[in-house]
């Protein structure tokens, strides 16, 4: 990877000997793995058995939860907050792992409109709870950076699985509850 950002470097015009690109292609691959380095985790890994039995029916939700993302179009990030629900049948999962679920799916190439998919879905393996809903809230540089060059727009997503699709009651509370 690193051969092919010098290559990158020499095609922008730029000097790859010079001083401060000495070391460039190095920092950069070693970035782009970081940046990328959910491709290399996987759902049971994430959990690491922290499923826990709980006598609770009621609505958990951890908002704002930071995300960073590589849009698969531009390679540029997109940056934004995540805000997860779900509705247990019998079992809770430890809140970090929510966190860990999110960091997973956002460390890889992406759209948002699967990553938001993606999100529900393993909490929905996870845990089996009557509902899930996850929302996304992010900023794209390939918008702000290039083409259009709109800085404040924000797309949101929202994948509504279980009795937070079936309930307009249920979906309503968490929107209310995230939007505080």
């Amino acid at each position: 990877m690193e051969n092919l950002f010098s290559q990158i470097i020499q095609e922008l015009g730029e000097d790859v000997t010079r001083e401060g690109l000495v070391d460039t292609p190095k920092r950069a691959a070693a970035a782009f793995r970081y940046l990328n380095s959910g491709y290399h985790m996987d759902l049971d890994k994430v959990l690491n058995n922290a499923i826990f039995e709980a006598d609770t029916e009621d609505m958990v939700i951890v908002k704002d939860i930071e995300l960073y993302s590589l849009c698969e179009h531009h390679l540029l990030p997109f940056i934004g907050k995540c805000h997860v629900a779900y509705l247990p049948r019998g079992k809770v999962v430890g809140l970090s792992k929510i966190a860990r679920i999110v960091e997973m799916y956002a460390r890889r190439l992406q759209i948002q409109e699967r990553l938001t998919k993606q999100i529900a879905t393993a909490l929905q393996t996870a845990v089996d709870p009557k509902g899930v809903a996850v929302v996304i809230e992010a900023k794209h540089l390939c918008m702000m950076m290039r083409g259009v060059e709109k800085q404040n727009s924000v797309m949101t997503t929202s994948s509504m699985l279980g009795l937070f699709r079936k309930e307009i009651s249920t979906r309503s509370e968490f929107l209310n509850l995230i939007s505080r």
